[in-house]
């Protein structure tokens, strides 16, 4: 499963890199990106950086789950049950693929909190 097509890659800040994204974090796209369906697939353009990214249909679900703050477990368990994919290959790349999108400014990661 493959879910983004074309990512300008950036060099990740010392910051991002020691905030590792977990299933426990909470996820949420940030209001620098708009967006729009086309056909099956999204288009998201970054109002800070004006690069527009694209999602497969896969990864424009995982989109939609983020629009409000959503724990990443939450959106695996989505993935599990609407698409046939093995439970580890699904959380590395459903990972990989939130880690690509906060190094772009396209969501906001929050640490697991307790209480």
């Amino acid at each position: 499963m493959y879910w983004t097509r074309r990512w300008r890659r950036l060099a990740r800040s010392p910051l991002e890199m020691s905030e590792t994204i977990s299933v426990h974090s909470v996820v949420v796209v940030t209001k620098d990106g708009i967006s729009r369906s086309i056909d099956k697939e999204l288009a998201i353009l970054n109002l800070k950086n004006g690069t527009y990214y694209g999602l497969d249909p896969v990864g424009a679900y995982v989109w939609n789950l983020m629009k409000q703050p959503t724990r990443v477990a939450e959106i695996r368990k989505a993935l599990l049950e609407k698409y046939e994919i093995d439970e580890v290959r699904c959380e590395r790349e459903l990972l990989d693929l939130l880690d690509r999108m906060r190094s772009e400014g396209l969501i906001e990661v929050k640490p697991f909190e307790t209480g």
